[in-house]
């Protein structure tokens, strides 16, 4: 239990500076807010500098957008599951860039696109997607920006409204609305069911759980362990950097544990003097099926090498 609390800690610990750019464009004023997706190419951990290939796109492109550009109502989840507070200033500032990207004000209310450039839905003139199109609201993320509400304090009813009011027949929630002015001669209305799915269990489970989080004046998805770790302030100071080869880290903060973790076990032999002086090390098996091997760097430490089972050696700078 401890070790997956630990990695826990660790992930939470960076979901700001994977996950939020500090050079937004998208909204005048507002520089700070999440992006939908980090593609960590190259081993690059900076949400403002990568670059996002996003698909269905129509011939010609552009495929590529930098990826401080693209954004979604996913960082939504952290306060959801107790991660963030709804008043944390990154929510609110990435609440209003997706406000003000993404909504659509329609005569049933509002609805939200999934993200800004999204190729999956109809086309343009309301011809049939195929293979790329234009992205179009979902109602089942009005039902997740009012439970959004719900968290912040606020009254949740008039976005549950909203959601009813996109079902069509017996009550069915469809996947997609249309948005632009209506076609009737090929049946798209402004506000109403596209050709997409209908309907769509994603939203109606969506629906059903803000029915039970309006009724209860709690947003159901929240785990409360979650929340009362993180969510909670002051917020909890992380120990631990994790090194993987699969990210192979090239820095850590002074004082911070580097924590070295394999499917497998495995020896380290390490150093903090150019190989002068070295230690060993052998891997802790856990439950969860991840051995790994904690090193503390001597408080004047610059630099820490070390070689592993397989033979190479790699190395961490130490930083304050």
């Amino acid at each position: 239990m401890t070790f997956v609390l630990d990695y826990a800690d660790y992930l939470e610990s960076h979901v700001d500076g994977w996950t939020v750019t500090t050079e937004g464009t998208l909204v005048h004023g507002i520089n700070r807010h999440y992006i939908r997706i980090s593609p960590n190419l190259d081993g690059r951990e900076d949400p403002n500098v990568s670059m996002l290939v996003l698909a269905n796109q129509p011939p010609g492109g552009p495929y590529a957008y930098p990826a401080k550009e693209i954004v979604d109502a996913g960082f939504l989840e952290l306060v959801r599951y107790g991660i963030r507070r709804p008043d944390d200033p990154a929510i609110v500032d990435s609440v209003a860039v997706i406000d003000a990207v993404l909504k659509v004000d329609t005569p049933a209310g509002p609805c939200w696109r999934r993200y800004n450039h999204d190729g999956y839905g109809q086309r343009a003139d309301g011809s049939t997607y195929r293979g790329w199109g234009v992205g179009r609201p979902w109602p089942l993320l009005t039902g997740e920006r009012a439970h959004y509400e719900l968290a912040a304090g606020r009254d949740p009813r008039p976005l549950l409204q909203s959601l009813e009011k996109f079902a069509i027949g017996i009550g069915l929630l469809p996947e997609q609305i249309w948005d632009q002015p209506s076609i009737p001669e090929k049946l798209l209305w402004f506000g109403r069911p596209t050709s997409a799915a209908v309907p769509l269990a994603w939203a109606h489970a969506e629906y059903v759980k803000l029915v039970r989080s309006s009724t209860e004046g709690r947003v159901f998805d929240r785990i409360e362990p979650v929340h009362a770790r993180y969510a909670a302030e002051p917020r909890r100071n992380a120990t631990l950097e994790i090194w993987s080869m699969n990210r192979r880290l090239a820095t850590i903060v002074r004082g911070r544990t580097l924590r070295i973790i394999a499917g497998e076990r495995f020896e380290v032999m390490w150093t903090t003097t150019d190989w002068q002086s070295r230690d060993q090390s052998t891997s802790i098996a856990t439950s969860v099926g991840v051995c790994y091997v904690d090193i503390v760097a001597p408080p004047n430490a610059a630099r820490l090498r070390f070689t592993m089972t397989d033979g190479g050696e790699y190395s961490v700078d130490v930083t304050d």
